[in-house]
């Protein structure tokens, strides 16, 4: 999976330059396409529209925004079925997002056995 931080600087619909990065979005989801690997992606909305959720002594405790404070904050993902971690890295240098000043960490997915989350 590659969750990618700190899209808040990344152009919006109808600045400059952002017709250009949409281009090269769907060039690297195309990419993934072809080599078999994409499984999904999303961003997500701002974390203002955030809401975390903790349940202790089996009460809810609602609270907006992120669960911690912090300077990075995901903002989209990829779902990838990679061959090895050096086929996830590559496509990772190849993420506009990454080149956009975005952060992209790479992390393999757990895989458990029983547990039925359709990646298997």
């Amino acid at each position: 999976m590659f969750l990618i931080y700190n899209c808040g600087d990344r152009p919006k619909p109808g600045d400059p330059g952002f017709d250009e990065l949409l281009t090269r979005v769907n060039a690297f989801a195309d990419e993934c396409r072809r080599r078999g690997v994409f499984v999904s992606g999303h961003p997500l909305k701002p974390v203002t529209t955030a809401t975390t959720v903790r349940v202790r002594e089996g009460k809810a405790m609602l609270t907006d925004g992120p669960f911690a404070e912090t300077h990075e904050h995901l903002g989209g993902y990829y779902l990838l079925d990679c061959r090895d971690l050096d086929e996830a890295l590559e496509l990772a240098e190849m993420c506009p997002q990454a080149q956009y000043g975005s952060t992209v960490e790479v992390r393999p997915v757990e895989r458990i056995p029983g547990l039925n989350h359709g990646l298997e």
